[in-house]
């Protein structure tokens, strides 16, 4: 049933869709200058042009030469570009097994571009480590990397689309790191940004405090979102019922709030199974992600959608985002609203450019409370998609963001993280999430899995814990689970809910990421100090002498230091 508030602004939907103004541009980062060379350039020589151009050369039919600005500062232009990948270049030496950062400052001579940066191997295969949207007249940080596999010179060049434009570069770095420097980076982050230190304080009642006082701390409940798919076998499957439930609080309906499930004939709208699936989620305790409103691939549309007119079209649309964000309204933490348009424009071919930024701005209309997220693949997993990168994501972004009455939209980022069966590209990955999260924006990975191979339980970690050590990163949701319910890529359960070792790595970090239950006992002053995983907690301190005990409950976030937190017992 219509709330009264989606009653009255349906026929304003009617109206709105397709039918907006234009998008204007927002305002963007840049610098006056250049930042200094990251870990002083690391295996690049003269990365800050002090030395003019040695170590450097022209790299295709452009031309270079070193420039010097109004402050001084030296920096190389490639000029005279006839072909995108017309720049600078440099050889070094890679070695097998290690992750390489790199990093650079860079500017265009007019207008906005996209710079990505290229890694050229002997064999003529170039990998694109990174890219951003350089502007005119100040600098951006263009950040990226590589992971060798096997140990070769390497050419680092640039690219842009544009040859008219002149790039100009500075402070360029390659930095490698051993997989072990790589983990215990992560490792640090984790405990920085995931973690927050408390202290207890068990007294009397009187105040007086109690020494050699056992306390017992139990994490009921973790904070940060790491959860999940579910699909519609969780109704008819027990086992699948209990071990997911077991194991998450989170998830995402793989395909059953999708439109081609909840309205396969024109009219007929039958939400039966997301129903009780959300029945299902709100009876365990656990979040929802909304998924997806529209999906912008014309291969996922309704059959009887593809034949529509625009105008069609229009209402059909207007009818189905009504239709599903009311029913939902206030119910889930998320929705997926256009679904895939870096790849795809099926709602923009047939209803106008803005039809994206549209479905936004009415979604959070009809529920203001719920974060409106894009939703994309290949951004962060397969940096040769360069309809998805990082760059183009932030642009649309931007778009969506610049439409007229979104400046206030509850915007997320969503990162898909369908990663292949080869090495992923760790460095190429915190890049993305260094760029997305410089937007302030919430970003969640969420429908990681990794295709099947021989690595394919380390990859996964290797995975999860970049996403789960990055600072910007709020929440993951996986698309693996058990073989009972079909998840045949990332299998995490066999037909008997036996563990698969992708399995064994999930619940490993479940339980890794978790304070579990911890038995302390109270120093001289009654203090205890330890360092928790924020989430919701049960403090039990119990005096043996008296034979008392008293409980009290936590919330260990990382708003704030907390301040002693104290344990009064009766004696």
């Amino acid at each position: 049933m219509l709330t009264e508030a989606c009653t009255l602004l349906l026929s304003w939907i009617f109206l709105y869709f397709g039918h907006g103004t234009n998008a204007s541009s927002t305002t963007r980062q840049c610098l006056g200058d250049p930042l200094e060379a990251l870990y002083g350039g690391g295996i690049v020589v003269n990365p800050e042009f002090n030395y003019n151009i040695e170590g450097w050369k022209a790299f295709g039919e452009g031309k270079i030469e070193e420039r010097i600005s109004k402050e001084g500062n030296r920096f190389i232009v490639a000029r005279s570009r006839k072909h995108p990948s017309d720049s600078l270049s440099q050889k070094v030496q890679v070695e097998e097994g290690k992750i390489y950062s790199f990093s650079a400052s860079v500017q265009v001579s007019q207008g906005r571009e996209i710079v990505a940066v290229v890694f050229k191997f002997p064999n003529g295969d170039g990998v694109r480590g990174g890219d951003v949207v350089a502007e005119e007249g100040c600098w951006t940080l263009l950040r990226g990397g590589i992971v060798a596999n096997f140990t070769s010179p390497v050419e680092i060049l640039f690219e842009s689309k544009t040859t008219s434009v002149e790039i100009w570069l500075d402070n360029v770095s390659l930095q490698p790191f051993t997989k072990e420097e790589w983990r215990s980076n992560q490792d640090k982050s984790i405990n920085e940004v995931r973690k927050s230190k408390v202290r207890l304080q068990v007294t009397k009642a009187s105040k007086t405090p109690l020494k050699g006082t056992r306390v017992s701390i139990k994490q009921i409940k973790p904070h940060f979102p790491f959860g999940c798919g579910m699909n519609h076998y969780i109704l008819t499957n027990p086992d699948y019922q209990n071990w997911f439930a077991s194991r998450f609080k989170w998830t995402t309906f793989t395909n059953e709030m999708k439109w081609y499930s909840t309205e396969k004939i024109q009219g007929l709208e039958n939400y039966t199974i997301a129903d009780n699936m959300v029945k299902f989620a709100q009876q365990n305790g656990i979040s929802i992600r909304g998924h997806n409103v529209f999906w912008d691939d014309p291969k996922y549309q309704p059959d009887w959608v593809k034949s529509l007119s625009p105008e069609e079209l229009r209402t059909a649309a207007a009818k189905r985002i009504n239709s599903v964000v009311c029913r939902y309204r206030g119910q889930l933490i998320a929705w997926d609203v256009m679904n895939e348009n870096l790849h795809f424009r099926f709602f923009e071919d047939n209803l106008g450019e803005n039809a994206s930024a549209e479905s936004y701005s009415i979604a959070q209309q009809l529920d203001p409370d719920t974060v409106m997220f894009m939703n994309e693949y290949n951004t962060m997993e397969h940096s040769e998609d360069k309809n998805s990168s990082a760059a183009n994501y932030k642009k649309k972004l931007e778009e969506i963001l610049s439409y007229p009455g979104n400046a206030n939209l509850s915007a997320g980022i969503g990162l898909q993280g369908h990663f292949g069966s080869g090495q992923p590209n760790l460095a190429y990955m915190r890049s993305v999430l260094d760029m997305l999260g410089s937007t302030g924006l919430p970003i969640w990975l969420t429908e990681v899995d990794v295709g099947k191979g021989p690595n394919q339980a380390q990859y996964l970690e290797e995975v999860l814990r970049e996403g789960y050590s990055h600072p910007a990163v709020k929440g993951i949701i996986m698309f693996v689970g058990p073989l009972a319910a079909g998840f045949n890529v990332t299998t995490l359960a066999d037909n008997n809910f036996k563990n698969t070792p992708s399995g064994d790595v999930v619940d490993k970090l479940i339980d890794e990421w978790n304070s579990g239950t911890q038995e302390i006992t109270t120093d001289d002053q009654g203090f205890i100090e330890l360092s928790l995983f924020h989430g919701d907690y049960e403090i039990t301190a119990e005096n043996h002498i008296t034979n008392s005990s008293a409980t009290v409950s936590l919330s260990v976030t990382q708003a704030e230091p907390h301040a002693i937190v104290q344990v009064h017992i009766d004696t």
